[in-house]
């Protein structure tokens, strides 16, 4: 699956790159049909220790999954997007073998 990372307000090193790509590898065993995916990092100018936000758009024939989470890592930000696309994926699929 093709996966495009924007980071904005910081260089996000290929260590990050690369773990968010391994996830969003993952996710195609639950639904094959996956075209590609969106991540958007962003880190917000606050005092809060939850300042980390990641978007995960996923382009899926019909239409896109996107699931927005904010937390004090990149790593467990895009973990939790990928929990919640991967209860929305199975959803679909039993949604679809029922039809």
């Amino acid at each position: 699956m093709k996966v495009n990372m924007q980071a904005v307000n910081f260089d996000a090193d290929l260590k990050l790159i690369n773990f968010s790509q391994n996830k969003l590898d993952k996710l195609e065993q639950f639904y094959s049909k996956i075209i590609n995916a969106d991540v958007y990092l962003k880190v917000q100018k606050t005092s809060a220790p939850e300042n980390k936000i990641a978007e995960i758009r996923l382009f899926v024939p019909g239409d896109d999954m996107v699931v927005k989470k904010t937390c004090k890592t990149f790593e467990q930000c895009i973990d939790e997007c990928v929990a919640s696309l991967e209860r929305q994926l199975k959803k679909r699929k039993e949604k679809l073998a029922a039809h």
